[in-house]
Formats: structure tokens, C-alpha cells, sequence
């Protein structure tokens, strides 16, 4: 039987001040999986920036590949860089490279090369201004379609990119090898389930998807 919550049943302890604004309690006691990868784009100086992101969804429509990134800060580089050049690309590591991309957080001052500054290599786009890291097996090339606002005065906004050109490596192709899904995969950000009548919330932690059986 389901236990019915609302903002006044749940008991929420905040690992540190300001936890619950930034991630409500909503978000943790669902603890919805989202897949991690870095957007990269140049900033105005010509150096790359790498903003690791999730909360996103991709999804298509009269043969196109979209990409809505759920919230990006408005103080960031990559909002400033993006709504300037309209272009970036959206990298996938796999899990071995991920503590590198994770470093790309306090990589970030405006004249830092974000990337080789974290230990990963820029490469060359195809199709858009904008760097690949060359260590990620998946680099969708995009365009900027728009932005919008989630909330009025909100820290962040809503974007969504048009995919132009897909670059991968192929050992990903055949799923009996390497594969997309698995633990050599996707990497998926999971934030500190919640358990809402201890008020305790478990660690942040990365994860894998692995396929169960085929849908007939």
C-alpha cells in the first residue's frame, strides 16, 4: 500500500544549509535517474568550456534529434557561450573517465581551457563551432533552438538544441561488445534518494542501465 505525501509529511534533514532549495524533496523521494554528459562550447575569449549536465531529455519529431537540457544556470559560461555562438556539443563519458568530467566543476574560471585543464583532449567538430572532448565515445554536434524560463526570476532556464551531426566510436555500435547501456555505458546521475520518514538522504551516486528483455 502507498504512503501519501505532501509538503507536510515528509521529514527532509539538509546535509548542508540550503539543501532543500536546490533540490526539493520532491525531486530526491522520487529519485529519478537522468543521463550525465558535458555540453561544450567556446567562450568569448576562444577558450573551451565543459559544463557537465543531466536533467535532460532527448526526443524526436519529424526526423529530428532534439535535446532539452531541464535547467542551466543563467551565471554560468555555457549559458552566455550558447546564446552567443548557438552552437556546442553534447558529450558522453563512460564511467572510467567520469571523475575527470566531475573535475571540470572547479575547472572553470574564465581563462581556464576547462577541458585539458580536467585531463581530457579537444577535438575538432565537424559541423559546429564548438569543441569535442575526444575521451567520450558519444558527441552529438547541435544548434540552439530557444530558451525559457522555468520560473519567474529562476535561477536557470530551459534550453533546447537541434542535433546536426553524430561522431561515435564504434566498439558502442555492437552491443555484445561495449555497448551503449551496462557498465561500460551511459552514466546516469542519482541524487540522494530521500527516505521521507527518516529525513536521511543517501549519497549522491552515478549508475548504469541494463537491459532486461526485449519489449514484444
Amino acid at each position: 500500500m502507498k504512503i501519501e505525501f505532501s509538503d507536510n509529511d515528509v521529514k527532509y534533514v539538509e546535509p548542508w544549509p540550503g539543501a532543500s532549495k536546490l533540490f526539493p524533496w520532491k525531486e530526491l523521494i522520487t529519485a529519478v535517474p537522468s543521463v550525465i554528459f558535458l555540453v561544450t562550447t567556446y567562450k568569448d575569449n576562444g577558450k573551451p568550456n565543459a559544463c557537465l549536465q543531466s536533467w535532460s531529455t532527448f526526443f524526436s519529431d519529424k526526423g529530428e534529434l532534439l535535446c532539452i537540457f531541464g535547467h542551466v544556470s543563467k551565471s554560468g559560461h555555457m549559458f552566455s557561450s550558447l546564446l552567443k555562438t548557438k552552437e556546442c556539443v553534447i558529450n558522453f563519458p563512460y564511467p572510467e573517465i567520469f571523475d575527470k568530467c566531475l573535475a571540470t566543476i572547479k575547472n572553470n574560471d574564465f581563462e581556464d581551457d576547462e577541458i585539458t585543464k580536467s585531463g581530457l583532449t579537444v577535438e575538432k567538430a565537424v559541423s559546429v563551432n564548438a569543441p569535442r572532448v575526444a575521451e567520450c565515445f558519444l558527441s552529438l554536434e547541435s544548434e540552439f533552438l530557444w530558451e525559457k524560463a522555468t520560473f519567474t526570476d529562476g535561477r536557470g532556464v530551459s534550453i533546447c538544441v537541434r542535433v546536426k551531426h553524430v561522431a561515435m566510436d564504434p566498439e558502442y555500435f555492437d552491443e555484445e561488445k561495449k555497448g551503449r547501456y551496462g557498465r561500460t555505458g551511459y552514466i546516469y546521475n542519482i541524487n540522494e534518494p530521500l527516505n521521507p520518514i527518516t529525513g536521511l538522504t543517501n549519497s549522491f551516486s552515478i549508475g548504469a542501465i541494463e537491459k532486461q528483455r526485449p519489449i514484444k
